[in-house]
């Protein structure tokens, strides 16, 4: 009678009905029930269906390899013993190593009778998570189901961490700078940088080598909602082909000879934070493809794996090529383009941001007199001179060098011209000036270039090396009338 009644409580308490507080959210994780006795399937199914996202079944383990192919599963519960009159347990040991083979990440629970105990300890040598001892208290089995969710789920989150700091620590290293500036141009900039930051909107920055692609994505991540999730920079221009798909997407131990562990990707890691891409006009095309499809579908699927791991990521990415261009060209796939710009923002050469030079240079000045310990406060006129008539085609990098090495070898209090190592331009100054300016240079040319085929685009633009609608932009850019 009390047997029962305890059997009644049990099944009320497995109730959504008796349980309203039992809300759909609670139920994690996927469990698989492999056992040759129907009604233990049965049994066990109704018992876990309340408390896991899903509950399969399998009455063979010979189905098993091609099951946990196609599915996600975190934890099994394996019979073993399958053959009719089998006790010896060899079956569910032989069964254990296969799926630690297939999935080392699976917590398996061996399902066992009395007399298999000491078998059910050797299974736990080989990798067992625990098990359980049949016929099984209802109470047991969703406890321990439970138990080794909980487990699996800290296990998850202990090497998303290990993965993350593996991937942050060299970041850290790095001395990441402020976006420093006042002229128009830039205050344009920082406008753009609010509107966008408030979305989650694909953000593609251009412009010239150092003009401070990753500040402005770190600006755009540090002010949006996102800002207390992970930052992750992949620098694409340094990847190997072969290195590519398993940096971004990850790899499962075995995958290839020197896999000796499971990795994620630095676009898993990123999940729920901002994925920044830097030189993304470098990818190949079969990449490119690879990660449209990342992209369009909001998965990744890790190499040696086929199984796709939902993301959710804010993309930033950074190109100093003329990725339209290379578009008209053939070289970069326009349906990526459309992924990867929803906004794009063009950063200005710093020969076109009047007055920051100044300020800037005082920037590195106070930053690098105290990294150096130097007494160091001014620049001196004849370096400002010098400075504001150079045209820094390094762009803020190359300034911001420039002033940490006067201040190496400067042993005054005050930085002069000849502590900073530019060559001064020789010539009339407007005309170097002109020469010097890269927009300058490409107005003439394609002022030139129409002129030569006589006002016909196509070959003009072909001339020039450009596709024919990158040519219309650039005449709308810079006010030539056809």
């Amino acid at each position: 009678m009390i047997q029962y009644i305890c059997v009644i409580l049990i099944h009320n308490v497995l109730s959504n009905d008796a349980h309203p507080f039992l809300k759909k959210d609670m139920k994690k994780g996927h469990i698989v029930i492999v056992d040759d006795d129907e009604d233990v399937l049965i049994t066990a199914k109704m018992i876990l269906r309340n408390h896991f996202e899903t509950v399969h079944t399998l009455n063979s383990p010979k189905t098993l390899e091609s099951f946990l192919k196609a599915n996600d599963i975190d934890i099994i519960i394996l019979d073993m013993n399958f053959q009719t009159g089998a006790t010896t347990g060899n079956e569910g040991l032989f069964w254990l190593r296969k799926i630690k083979e297939l999935d080392d990440n699976i917590h398996v629970i061996m399902n066992t009778a009395y007399g298999d105990i000491q078998l059910a300890v050797e299974c736990m040598k080989e990798g067992a998570i625990d098990f359980l001892v049949k016929p099984w208290e209802k109470e047991k089995l969703l406890t321990t189901a439970i138990n080794v969710r909980s487990i699996k789920e800290s296990k998850k989150k202990i090497d998303h961490l290990d993965n993350t700091r593996m991937t942050l620590e060299s970041d850290i290293q790095k001395e990441m700078g402020a976006l420093v500036g006042q002229s128009k141009t830039m205050k344009k900039v920082y406008e753009t940088i609010k509107k966008v930051a408030a979305t989650d909107a694909n953000v593609l920055i251009t412009g010239e080598n150092g003009t401070g692609k990753e500040l402005v994505a770190r600006a755009i991540h540090q002010l949006s909602k996102r800002s207390k999730k992970n930052f992750i920079k992949v620098d694409l221009g340094s990847l190997s082909e072969t290195l590519f798909e398993s940096e971004l997407f990850g790899h499962n131990k075995g995958a290839f000879t020197d896999a000796k562990n499971d990795r994620m990707g630095r676009i898993e890691i990123a999940n729920e934070g901002s994925l920044f891409l830097d030189e993304i006009g470098n990818v190949e095309a079969k990449q490119q493809a690879s990660l449209l499809s990342v992209l369009q579908n909001r998965q990744v699927t890790r190499v040696g794996s086929n199984k796709p791991l939902d993301v959710d990521i804010r993309l930033i990415c950074a190109t100093n090529k003329d990725i339209e261009g290379m578009v008209d060209r053939e070289e970069f796939r326009q349906d990526l383009l459309y992924r990867i710009n929803t906004v794009e923002l063009d950063l200005p050469p710093l020969r076109d941001r009047e007055g920051d030079i100044e300020m800037l240079a005082n920037h590195f000045l106070k930053e690098y007199a105290k990294k150096y310990d130097k007494p160091i406060n001014k620049i001196a006129d004849d370096a400002w001179d010098r400075l504001n008539s150079y045209p820094w085609p390094g762009n803020v990098r190359e300034l911001q060098h420039s002033v940490e090495r006067a201040v190496i070898m400067s042993d005054g209090e005050t930085l002069t011209a000849d502590d900073f190592m530019i060559k001064e331009k020789k010539g009339p100054t407007a005309t170097t000036a002109t020469s010097l300016n890269v927009e300058d240079i490409e107005k003439e040319a394609i002022l030139k270039a129409i002129e030569k085929h006589n006002g016909n685009l196509t070959s003009a633009a072909k001339t020039l090396g450009f596709g024919r609608s990158t040519l219309y932009r650039k005449m709308t850019k810079y006010g030539i009338e056809q």
